[in-house]
């Protein structure tokens, strides 16, 4: 860990990143008490970008982004990271568990963020479907859901909860089928070197890590690949069940974790979007 764990590096990344929310989230609370929500979503892209970027992480995408609104975005889940590397792409909401709101200082970035907190407790479903259909239907945002319903190694994903897909059955305003997006999103290079199987843990967070240490250990590294890629839209009319496009999503996106940990994706790589 002491060849590729800078403390000087960690310290200032960290100050940083507090200086940027800083300096972001008054903003962003500004926009989001004038209404402003279509500035407030620009604007927290801005502010994961520059988190992104604080951390050293580089981004490169393959696929086209979906050009419908709303989409539904389905992606595997490794660690907080992925809010960062995904909310610098996409210009949508994230579900979370109702216990991150209170989270000190996240719970905060994430209400700003117009996070959908969603009970997953059993019985609950309900009202997790609604707070999706309502952000979906009445505010016609995007949301990038995680249907793994938690963390992963960052090796495989782990099986898809069928029921945490039940906003695909909405209709937009037009009538036409939701859209959904599948999304595999990995981390395959520190410092330009492909990272193996062992070194993983380095930004997986799963199970029960500490963030503490976790998140110390991870912002004293170099400079980190993270690829995304943007499988083709489909919709929940396609497939016939909630099941069935489950299982398609995971399919492609396993897949797509397999084949970028491998490091066998085609090159060369595509610099991220620019922001728009």
């Amino acid at each position: 860990m002491r060849d590729i764990h800078d403390p000087a590096t960690a310290v200032l990344r960290m100050i940083g990143c507090l200086l940027w929310t800083l300096a972001m989230a008054p903003l962003q609370a500004l926009l989001l008490l004038a209404g402003a929500v279509s500035l407030a979503r620009r604007n927290a892209r801005w502010y994961w970008r520059g988190i992104g970027q604080i951390l050293g992480l580089r981004l490169v995408v393959r696929g086209a982004l979906s050009e419908r609104r709303p989409t539904l975005f389905v992606s595997n889940h490794t660690s907080y990271l992925d809010i960062i590397a995904l909310g610098s792409l996409l210009d949508a909401a994230f579900v979370a568990k109702s216990e991150v709101r209170g989270w000190p200082g996240i719970g905060i970035v994430a209400r700003l963020g117009r996070t959908v907190f969603v009970d997953r407790r059993r019985g609950k479903s309900r009202e997790h479907r609604d707070a999706l259909l309502d952000r979906l239907t009445r505010a016609r945002e995007s949301v990038i859901l995680f249907p793994e319903g938690t963390t992963g190694d960052g090796n495989l994903v782990r099986a898809f909860k069928s029921a945490l897909l039940s906003a695909a059955a909405v209709k937009d305003r037009d009538g036409h089928p939701l859209a959904v997006q599948p999304v595999t999103i990995a981390y395959t290079r520190l410092d330009g070197m492909p990272l193996g199987h062992g070194l993983r843990h380095l930004y997986s967070w799963y199970g029960d890590m500490a963030l503490g240490p976790h998140l110390w250990t991870m912002v004293g590294l170099g400079i980190t690949t993270v690829e995304i890629e943007l499988h083709p839209v489909v919709t929940l009319d396609q497939f016939g069940s909630r099941r069935a496009l489950a299982d398609h999503c995971h399919r492609l996106i396993a897949n797509g974790l397999a084949l970028a940990n491998a490091g066998r994706l085609p090159d060369p790589l595509e610099a991220a979007p620019e922001l728009s």
